[in-house]
């Protein structure tokens, strides 16, 4: 090669070398861009399933709530209560537990 052309080829070597870095510099700016993007949405969804569960258990620990009032502050006798919701006449019959009013019509036998 002559010594004309490779001095000519320097300019054109270093103006490709410039817009290589700088196209480097976009694609790696854009490709930080989408980063940043996709742990926002991560971080979006996550905080939504977050608010999710929270409301559920809350609904949760008021039905526990529900029941422990239920069971302790009225003084139940639940087994005899669930035998009464299977065979209402030996409850009937035994007079025992909380009367459910389930045959306020039926004559006792």
């Amino acid at each position: 090669m002559d010594a004309g052309v490779v001095g000519a080829m320097i300019p054109v070597v270093a103006i490709f070398m410039g817009c290589s870095v700088a196209i480097m510099g976009v694609w790696t700016k854009h490709k930080e861009k989408i980063a940043r993007l996709q742990i926002d949405t991560t971080a979006q969804n996550t905080a939504e399933r977050a608010a999710q569960y929270a409301s559920q258990v809350q609904r949760l620990e008021d039905r526990v709530q529900v029941l422990e009032r239920i069971v302790t502050d009225r003084g139940y006798d639940i087994a005899t209560q669930i035998e009464a919701l299977r065979d209402t006449r030996r409850v009937d019959e035994a007079d025992a537990g909380v009367p459910l009013g389930l045959d306020r019509n039926r004559e006792k036998v």
